[in-house]
Parts: structure tokens; C-alpha cells; sequence
């Protein structure tokens, strides 16, 4: 396994620690807005779907400028990516995401016009990969007490 896979590996695993997402964007009046978002799939961590309702205002502002970042924050480190999104109405691809925490923020279920997907396509993903919360605190306290540097935990920026 390549480093980059090895990066790649780490990046899929933290986003998959938690499911929940927070999707920055800009707002129609060019206000920077984030909001939680339940990732439904992702097979790489370069494309990421999300269900939505189109009639939101944040799939108007998307349209209007695609620029997003999508960041997820876990006990095994964070994730951010940085990329565009899209709203896709694809019913084939609605109804396989479709499942039970979808019914319970959406109405209408998947065969309604107005729920459909959003589709994240990231160009670079940045990580930390952390050694846990007691990991973190031992080697704080020993890169205090001593000349060396802590280990934190691994990080880089990857392009996708």
C-alpha cells in the first residue's frame, strides 16, 4: 500500500467515525453558513452524497456558487474537505441512500419531487488523525516537561 493510500485509508476511516458532517457554504447574500448534514454514502472520500430538499435555501445558494467545504470532527481525528457540490435528481440513486433516519428529517419519502441528493465532489481533503483524547493529553503534558515535540497525531493535505 502506497502512502497516498495509506492517507486515503485514514481519511474514509475517520469520516466514517461519525456520520454527521457540517457543510460550510455561501449564502445568497454572501454570508458564510454551516449546517449538519447526515453523509448517506461515500465509496472514496472524493465524492460524498447527502439528502436534501430542494426547495432549501441551501441548495440555491450551491447553485448559485458551488464552492463548499465539508468537515467531519470524530473521537479518531477531523476531516476536511474542500471541493463543489451539486443537487442531482436522480430517484435510482435517492431511493438506494433512502433509509430510516432520512424518513425522520424528511417528508414525502424518496418518491417525493422535492427530496433529492446533493453530490459532494471534493478536490482535497485535510486530516489529523488523532491518537485519542488520553493519547493527546500524555503527549502534551511530555512535550511540556521536556525539549521534544508531542505527537499529536498524523495530518496532511491530500488532493483527490
Amino acid at each position: 500500500m502506497t502512502a497516498y493510500d495509506e492517507q486515503l485509508k485514514t481519511i474514509a476511516d475517520i469520516m466514517r467515525s461519525t456520520r454527521i458532517a457540517s457543510l460550510a457554504y455561501l449564502s445568497i447574500d454572501g454570508g458564510l453558513v454551516s449546517t449538519p448534514m447526515g453523509t448517506q454514502d461515500f465509496t472514496e472520500p472524493g465524492t460524498v452524497w447527502f439528502i436534501t430538499e430542494r426547495s432549501t435555501s441551501k441548495v440555491a445558494a450551491i447553485e448559485a456558487d458551488p464552492r463548499v467545504n465539508v468537515h467531519y470532527a470524530g473521537k479518531s481525528g477531523w476531516v476536511s474537505l474542500s471541493g463543489t457540490a451539486r443537487y442531482v435528481d436522480d430517484r435510482a440513486k435517492l431511493k438506494e441512500l433512502w433509509d430510516a433516519s432520512a424518513g425522520v428529517f424528511m417528508s414525502g419519502g424518496p418518491d417525493d419531487a422535492d427530496n433529492g441528493l446533493l453530490e459532494v465532489t471534493a478536490s482535497t481533503a485535510e486530516y489529523w488523525d488523532s491518537p485519542g483524547k488520553v493519547a493527546t493529553a500524555v503527549n502534551l503534558v511530555r512535550g511540556l516537561v521536556s525539549d521534544g515535540e508531542p505527537d499529536l497525531g498524523d495530518s496532511g493535505v491530500v488532493p483527490l
